[in-house]
């Protein structure tokens, strides 16, 4: 039987060294990268936790768990951010998928036609992707008897946190329609627009997708835009906004060209006039009735 004699590190064999396994050895950085791994940081749930498990006083989970719902409510607005960016970022340009024409009653004004998107269209490109980011979206419509419409969009993460878009119009009766169809059509109106604000979405300015930077260029001014929009507020009975952007042929009053301005601001400042007058005779007539 052949002898042997274990050595430290290596064993003797009939008078010869044979070199023994070696365990590895670790290198410097992973040694110290062993050393200074931080430790996990506590959530305010570990705290919660531990507190309940020490018997901590009611005043103290009280606060823990206020800071655990503060803590929740930061990360779900957190992870909406990422989730909107990340959306974005793949939403493409709407396709305009509709075309919008009548006849004009007033013969010195022209047609309608102009072009733009469905709620549909809308839905076919964005839902898929939204869905894919843990987001949805949803709408509250409030339409009392006459009163303006008010429509408020929704968007939503899957871990709670919201943000809304809220837009008021009229009911649109341009296009000879009946009083439901008014309705339907001014709600449909805002919730496209509700949610394009929301999301941030852009049409194509032609069917195919192609865009017109002279269109772009075309558009009002920051001044004209407030002008026209301090003319539209500028009366307590808001006027028929989807009638009055249909005679310029555009879907917002930023959209309404600057060739268009004056006619535009014209227009409102009619219609303001009149509806002044209106109500200054209606007054009139009320005070003449108290003193007879």
């Amino acid at each position: 039987m052949t002898k042997t004699k274990e050595t430290e590190g290596a064993e003797v064999l009939e008078g010869e060294v044979v070199d023994a396994p070696r365990k590895p050895v670790a290198t410097r950085s992973q040694r110290q990268s062993r050393e200074v791994a931080p430790a996990p940081q506590p959530t305010p749930m570990m705290m919660l936790q531990h507190a309940v498990e020490s018997g901590g006083s009611l005043e103290t989970i009280a606060k823990l768990m206020d800071l655990q719902e503060r803590w929740e409510k930061n990360e779900a607005r957190k992870a909406y951010d990422d989730a909107m960016a990340a959306a974005k970022s793949k939403i493409p340009v709407i396709r305009k998928n509709r075309h919008v024409g009548f006849k004009s009653k007033d013969p010195n004004k022209a047609d309608t036609s102009y072009d733009h998107e469905d709620m549909g269209e809308i839905a076919r490109t964005v839902d898929p992707i939204l869905s894919e980011h843990g987001l949805s979206y949803r709408f509250k419509t409030d339409a009392k008897p006459g009163q303006p419409i008010t429509v408020t969009c929704i968007i939503a993460h899957r871990l709670g946190h919201t943000e809304d878009v809220t837009m008021t119009a009229p009911h649109d009766a341009s296009g000879n329609k009946n009083p439901i169809q008014a309705i339907g059509s001014a709600v449909t109106y805002l919730q496209r627009y509700t949610l394009k604000a929301s999301l941030g979405l852009a049409a194509a300015e032609d069917d195919d997708g192609a865009s017109s930077g002279t269109a772009e260029q075309d558009r009002l001014s920051m001044e004209q835009y407030d002008e026209i929009m301090d003319l539209v507020k500028a009366t307590d009975t808001p006027p028929n906004m989807a009638a009055f952007l249909a005679m310029f042929k555009a879907e917002s009053v930023s959209d309404i060209r600057t060739k268009d301005f004056d006619e535009a601001k014209r227009t409102l400042e009619s219609r303001n006039a009149k509806v002044k007058a209106k109500a200054e005779a209606a007054k009139k007539t009320g005070d003449q009735g108290r003193l007879v």
